[in-house]
């Protein structure tokens, strides 16, 4: 693991919220909302990608391509672990889990249209478990947590990544930002494109 990889973990959660409200910047959209494209449907998790480690938990691989994941299950129980494989032949992807407010009823696919502003305030805290994964099968960093999702409810998966974002310059840029989105060339974030999930931990 690099210096980079080592120091992003330490600062990746601030950045998730700062970037929702970077999300729209250059879009003519006067709402703000964030422009989203559906992406490839997202398949439940069969028998062969769910593991049971040792503790009894679950264990499930999820993968990341452009622009979505695969292998998010509806519904999962407290203390499953996750887990990032990216396919993406260039791109660097994450796997940012969420937890929603309990009054929160609307589904993520909804709450991505809204504006900024809006979505901001609904997905402003600290994430629950952030994984970065580089491209082509590449290492996976647990950036916060170890992908374990503890506490019951509602979880936003996003990705906000750039588009097109170099990825080792992301993660320097990211490792020596100070709290702040790293400053990369790049498109729209990821959510923007479509990659975004939600699951229910029971």
């Amino acid at each position: 693991m690099t210096q980079s990889t080592r120091r992003v973990s330490r600062l990746t959660a601030p950045i998730v919220v700062a970037a929702l409200t970077l999300a729209a910047c250059g879009d003519d959209d006067s709402t703000g909302a964030v422009a989203t494209e559906p992406a490839a449907p997202v398949t439940e998790a069969s028998a062969t990608d769910t593991a049971v480690d040792e503790t009894g938990g679950a264990t499930i691989e999820v993968v990341a391509f452009d622009y979505g994941y695969e292998g998010i299950p509806d519904t999962v129980e407290a203390g499953t672990v996750f887990t990032l494989v990216n396919t993406a032949p260039a791109e660097l992807h994450e796997f940012v889990a969420i937890r929603l407010p309990d009054d929160e009823d609307r589904p993520v696919s909804e709450l991505v249209t809204l504006p900024i502003e809006e979505l901001g305030g609904i997905v402003a805290v600290e994430p629950a478990a952030v994984l970065l994964a580089l491209p082509d099968g590449g290492q996976m960093i647990p950036a916060v947590g170890d992908g374990t999702l503890s506490e019951p409810g509602r979880y936003a998966i996003i990705c906000m990544i750039p588009a097109g974002a170099d990825p080792e310059g992301y993660l320097e840029a990211a490792a020596a930002s100070q709290g702040g989105p790293p400053e990369v060339e790049g498109g729209p974030p990821h959510i923007a494109l479509g990659m975004f999930a939600e699951v229910t931990v029971t």
